[in-house]
């Protein structure tokens, strides 16, 4: 039976490690930022010897890789943003409003996580172009997150009719971006629930019949 366990216990171990290393990267890249801050940094606010972060993630830009992708999915399973929970339930709603209250609501959630996360990436690409080529350039993975949302809109009663499903998902991608969430969030100073509020009525506004 042990010999069962241990290697759960193992695994459940290593998973608690990665967790804290990126917790004690992320604290330091949004202190300092990523180019001030170096992997020695890391692993003593994580408590863990350098070489092992060397041995989880490989470098510095594999470590800004995973912490970018978890905090936007809020996990670290390896479920696509276009199968959570949260994603289907929206689009699954019976109405063209109702879909939107749910979706607003989930997408706030994942700005208000990648908000603190957004400004470090930006400067990481701006210093280290390595950085920009973790991610596929061919297609903007949070625009085809979009138009999937777009796409389920149309079908449901509520939504206008005359509206072509790319201009939706440009709508979408607009109002529901981190740029415009931090300018309101962080810059105007205004509160999650006040910005929640605004950007669904603006969107259920132009996305839906009156």
């Amino acid at each position: 039976m042990s010999d069962v366990k241990r290697p759960n216990k193992r695994a459940e171990k290593a998973k608690e490690t990665r967790r804290r290393i990126r917790a004690a990267a992320l604290e330091l890249f949004v202190q300092d930022g990523y180019g001030a801050t170096n992997l020695q940094d890391v692993a003593d606010r994580a408590g863990v010897a350098v070489q092992t972060i060397y041995f989880v993630f490989g470098n510095k830009r594999a470590l800004l890789k995973e912490l970018v992708d978890v905090t936007i999915a809020g996990d670290d399973e390896p479920v696509a943003t276009m199968d959570r929970p949260w994603y289907t339930t929206a689009l699954s709603a019976d109405t063209a409003q109702d879909m939107l209250r749910a979706y607003v609501a989930g997408a706030t959630a994942v700005l208000e996580r990648i908000a603190p996360i957004g400004k470090v990436l930006e400067a990481a690409v701006a210093s280290d172009p390595e950085v920009a080529a973790l991610w596929p350039h061919d297609v903007d993975p949070r625009y085809v997150v979009q138009q999937g949302a777009a796409k389920a809109l149309a079908g449901k009663p509520g939504a206008r009719a005359d509206l072509p499903v790319e201009e939706a998902a440009d709508v979408l991608y607009g109002l529901l971006s981190p740029e415009l969430y931090l300018l309101f969030v962080r810059e105007r100073g205004w509160s999650r629930e006040r910005w929640e509020s605004w950007v669904g009525e603006t969107l259920r506004s132009r996305l839906c019949r009156p």
